[in-house]
């Protein structure tokens, strides 16, 4: 049975720091590009980061950038996304998602998918709240 499951998330204070895991069982990540995505009330479903299939390109957004760092362990299965300096606008819940062999690369700062993405696998995602 393939799964997606995500851990990590919880309540925490604006300054603090959350590691998010996604772990992967029945099927091994290495042929996934990988994303973590965040849906707050009343916001747009947003791309967070993502990482390519060997680690070598990541991807954040604007928002996040500079505070988030996602990594992959594919010895473990798993994908993990580092979340430093958070803030109340960070809450939301928190989906990791897998797109079989979609190539991500950047060049100049611009990012590229070698097609359209279609994240087929995703977590049940985990809540993240930022707050004192």
């Amino acid at each position: 049975q393939l799964q997606f499951v995500e851990s990590g998330g919880g309540l925490v204070q604006p300054g603090g720091s959350l590691r998010l895991s996604c772990a992967a069982s029945g099927f091994t990540l290495d042929d996934y590009t990988i994303g973590w995505f965040r849906q707050a009330p009343g916001k747009e479903h947003e791309r967070v980061s993502c990482i390519s299939m060997s680690g070598s390109t990541t991807y954040y957004a604007d928002s996040v950038k500079g505070r988030f760092t996602i990594s992959r362990d594919n010895a473990k299965n798993t994908v993990y996304l580092q979340m430093n300096s958070l803030k109340p606008e960070d809450t939301a819940v928190y989906y990791c998602a897998a797109d079989f062999r979609l190539e991500l690369t950047s060049y100049s700062g611009i990012y590229y998918y070698n097609r359209t993405p279609k994240w087929n696998y995703w977590g049940q995602g985990t809540q993240v709240t930022v707050s004192s």
